[in-house]
């Protein structure tokens, strides 16, 4: 193994969650008595780059296939988020009529719909077929494939260069971070903007947040890795937001790197808080099992006590980071005997490798159960205001991270 974007041999082992399957590969009930695809999930940093990656074994097309089950617009905190976003970054950049708008992973039309609204021109790319199909029903252009250089080099000759191009957590589900990163830049305009969301590998650290390490993230990134990332590819970050969004995300401004944008004193700020916290020092990553292991332990026992004290408890949100809590704390249905989901695209279905059925939320109201663990907690607010009703028998919610937390 050799990192993704400097090359050098990983020797460091940051986390290893043993082997699991891809969280997002529901089953049908058809499926359960066959054969599943267990990979290694094992993550490594690069002392040279800090970049922290995955064991390469899935491909991208195994894991992003015509089915995908995840839909963004789900969720109405992430409709709402891409809203303010659509209307501030409008604004910033002063796009128009005139302007060209591509996002990358544009996923079912969540955010671009609100560019076509605008009557802004806009592009979205999105190799997987299900929620491709569901953002051109909203009159959204969509090109069905996986972003790269080559395809940026045919945008470009077709005068389809963008005045900004954006992606929302597309970063780390990346193979090749440098192909992609040098496409960014063919596919921008001079003077053009790249936005990036991403979850930040200081917030997970922070947080013991393991849940969101899963096959279908590549890598995890802190501000410097961009960084480096960036300047290689002849692009430049001059700015930076940080966000709530999955457990804290940051939000990066790029441009190319002669471009005459003077770099906000928010990238220095950052960069020096991330040393401070000992991101580019070996001794914070080798410690970070421990305290894994110790919160998958306080799970798995939080689950039996409620077992044994008679106390009926359900699951909400069909999330890839429930996959990877539930699998490595090695839950089945006898601690966990169903999880509710609003996606109509993952009810019917069994989670992987823990074979919890997923059911429709309705379900909670004829069941009652006495605690809801709200699997996606970096969504648990929202939860928690769209079932206020649970209260009426009693029932609590929980949460599992950073720490088991009843509520």
């Amino acid at each position: 193994m050799n990192c993704r974007h400097c090359h050098h041999p990983l020797k460091h082992i940051f986390l290893d969650l043993g082997f699991a399957p891809p969280s997002n590969a529901y089953l049908s009930a058809a499926e359960l008595n066959k054969p599943e695809r267990y990979y290694s999930l094992k993550l490594f940093v690069c002392e040279y780059c800090w970049l922290v990656q995955t064991e390469d074994y899935a491909q991208a097309d195994e894991l992003f296939g015509h089915d995908y089950a995840y839909f963004s617009s789900v969720s109405q905190s992430w409709l709402a988020h891409a809203a303010r976003y659509t209307a501030m970054i409008t604004q910033r950049l002063g796009l128009n009529k005139d302007s060209r708008v591509i996002e990358v992973a544009s996923n079912d039309g969540y955010l671009l719909k609100n560019f076509v609204a605008a009557g802004i021109p806009c592009l979205g790319i999105e190799p997987t077929a299900s929620t491709a199909a569901a953002a051109e029903k909203l009159g959204i252009p969509v090109l069905r494939e996986f972003f790269s250089q080559v395809l940026a080099q045919r945008l470009t000759a077709e005068g389809k260069q963008a005045d900004l191009i954006l992606g929302n957590n597309v970063y780390a589900h990346v193979p090749d971070i440098n192909d992609f990163t040098a496409g960014l830049k063919t596919a921008l305009k001079p003077g053009g903007t790249i936005t990036l969301e991403f979850p930040h590998l200081m917030r997970l650290l922070e947080q013991t947040q393991f849940d969101t390490v899963y096959h279908e993230h590549f890598s995890y990134f802190s501000l410097y890795s961009v960084n480096r990332i960036f300047v290689r590819a002849g692009l430049r970050v001059f700015d930076i937001e940080e966000l709530p969004t999955h457990g804290g995300s940051l939000r990066v401004y790029g441009c190319h790197a002669d471009d005459m944008r003077i770099t906000s004193p928010a990238v220095e700020t950052m960069l020096a808080q991330e040393s401070r916290s000992g991101m580019r020092s070996i001794e914070t990553y080798q410690v970070f099992q421990s305290r894994v292991d110790r919160l998958k332990d306080d799970f798995l026992l939080f689950l039996i006590e409620q077992k044994r004290a008679g106390k009926r408890i359900a699951g909400y949100g069909a999330a890839a980071k429930g996959c990877t809590l539930l699998n490595y704390a090695g839950v089945k249905t006898d601690l966990l005997p169903y999880v509710c989901d609003a996606a109509p695209s993952k009810q019917g279905k069994f989670l992987p490798g823990s074979h919890v059925p997923i059911l429709h939320p309705d379900v909670l109201r004829e069941r009652k159960p006495d605690i809801i663990l709200i699997l996606p907690w970096n969504i648990q607010a929202e939860v928690m205001q769209q079932m206020t009703h649970i209260r009426g028998w009693g029932g609590k919610f929980a949460v599992a991270i950073p720490s088991i937390k009843v509520c």
